[in-house]
C-alpha cells in the first residue's frame, strides 16, 4: 500500500477543490493518506512571496477561475465572507482533534475546509468557530501550547522539505503541487513509465539564466 501526504491550510480553495477530488483520483488504487495541516502564511514568508489575495487582479482572477473549477469538477462551493482571513483558530482546532503527535481524520478536514467553502459566511465568526468546535469535540485544548507548537513543527517541517504551495501532496519522496497536479500524481501511483526513467530529475535540473537584481 502506498502513502501519502496532503499538506493544506483551510484558508486556500484550490486546498479545497483538491480536497474534494481527491477520492476520485485515487479511485481503484491501495493508498493510505495523512493531512497535514500547514500554515501557508508561514510557507510565504519563507520564500518571500505574497499569497494570490494579495495582489489584487491575481485575487479577481483566483476567484474566478476558483469557481469555474468549481462548476466544472460539479464542487459546490463559495467563497468565504472575508478572504483572506486567519486561519490559525481553525488548524489549531484540526490538531487538537487527533492525538498528539498524529493528524486529523478526513471527517475533520471535511468539516473545517467546508465551513470555510460553503455559505459564503465568515470563516472565523466567533460563534460559528465555538459551533464547528462542539461538532468535533477536539481531545485536546485547540489553543493549548503543546497545539501550537505542532503546527510551528508541521510548518518547519513543510519548508524543510521543499514545500512552497498549498495544496502539495507527497508521495514517493515526490511533491506534487496544486490541484492541477492531481493527474500528474494519480499516473505516479498507477506507474506511469514516464516517473521510472531519468524525465522527473532531468525536468527539474537547474539551468542557467538571467538572476533578477534585489
Amino acid at each position: 500500500m502506498k502513502h501519502i501526504v496532503f499538506w493544506f491550510d483551510p484558508i486556500s480553495p484550490f486546498a479545497c477543490l483538491a480536497f474534494e477530488r481527491l477520492p476520485q483520483v485515487l479511485e481503484g488504487l491501495s493508498v493510505e493518506v495523512s493531512y497535514r495541516p500547514l500554515l501557508f502564511a508561514g510557507l510565504l514568508k519563507h520564500w518571500g512571496q505574497k499569497g494570490p489575495a494579495e495582489i489584487e487582479p491575481k485575487r479577481a482572477w483566483t476567484f474566478r477561475h476558483v469557481q469555474w473549477l468549481a462548476h466544472h469538477h460539479g464542487i459546490e462551493l463559495q467563497a468565504p465572507a472575508q478572504h483572506p482571513f486567519n486561519p490559525l483558530a481553525l488548524l489549531r482546532l484540526m490538531l487538537a482533534c487527533a492525538p498528539a503527535g498524529g493528524t486529523p481524520s478526513r471527517f475533520v478536514c471535511e468539516a473545517v475546509l467546508r465551513h470555510v467553502w460553503r455559505g459564503g459566511l465568515d470563516a472565523t465568526d466567533p460563534a460559528r468557530l465555538a459551533a464547528l468546535t462542539v461538532e468535533l469535540a477536539p481531545a485536546r485544548e485547540p489553543g493549548a501550547e503543546a497545539v501550537k507548537r505542532e503546527l510551528i513543527d508541521a510548518t518547519e517541517t513543510a519548508v524543510a522539505r521543499g514545500l512552497f504551495g498549498v495544496p502539495t501532496i507527497e508521495c514517493d519522496g515526490r511533491a506534487f503541487w496544486g490541484l492541477d497536479s492531481l493527474d500528474m500524481l494519480s499516473a505516479s501511483l498507477r506507474g506511469e513509465p514516464w516517473f521510472s526513467g531519468p524525465a522527473w530529475d532531468a525536468a527539474g535540473a537547474p539551468r542557467p539564466g538571467v538572476q533578477r537584481k534585489a
